[in-house]
C-alpha cells in the first residue's frame, strides 16, 4: 500500500509540497485543502496507516515535530487558538491512510464547528461505559 500512498509520494519526492518541516523521521508541509490558511499536516515520512499501527518508538519525534511545527503556525498566522487533530479510519474522516496531524490555525469567530456535543442522557450508562474501556487498557 505504501507504492499507492499519497503521502509516501509526497516523502519520496514523487509529488511537491509546500514543506515547512523535516526531520530523519518526520515531515510537515500545508495541506492543498486548507480549513483556514496555514493548515499544516505532520507526518512520519515512514508508512504506517493508522496511529495503532505506528511504533510506539517515532511518538517522541512525532510529538516534537508536531510542537515545532503548531508553534510555528501560530506564530506565523496570528491565530487565536489552534485544533491538533488526528483521524483513524476513514469513518472518523481519515481520507489519506497514513498516520498525520492536523495542525489547524483557528480565529475568534472563523465560524468552524467542529462536533456537536450532549450529555449521557443516563449517568449509569457513563459509568458502565468508563468501567469497562478502564478495564481494556489494564
Amino acid at each position: 500500500m505504501a507504492g499507492e500512498c499519497l503521502f509516501c509520494k509526497i516523502v519520496a519526492g514523487e509529488i511537491p509540497c509546500a514543506k515547512v518541516y523535516e526531520s530523519e523521521t518526520m515531515i510537515g508541509f500545508l495541506d492543498i485543502a486548507p480549513v483556514n490558511a496555514g493548515h499544516a499536516l505532520v507526518l512520519p515520512k515512514a508508512h504506517h496507516p493508522t496511529l495503532w499501527e505506528m511504533p510506539a518508538e517515532l511518538g517522541n519525534d512525532l510529538m516534537q515535530a508536531v510542537k515545532a511545527v503548531a508553534d510555528a503556525v501560530k506564530a506565523e498566522t496570528g491565530a487565536d487558538g489552534l485544533n491538533v487533530m488526528q483521524n483513524n479510519y476513514e469513518a472518523a474522516g481519515q481520507l489519506v491512510p497514513h498516520v498525520h496531524f492536523h495542525l489547524i490555525p483557528r480565529f475568534d469567530n472563523d465560524g468552524l464547528k467542529l462536533w456537536p456535543q450532549e450529555s449521557y442522557k443516563d449517568p449509569e450508562e457513563m459509568r458502565r461505559l468508563a468501567e469497562a474501556i478502564a478495564a481494556r487498557t489494564q
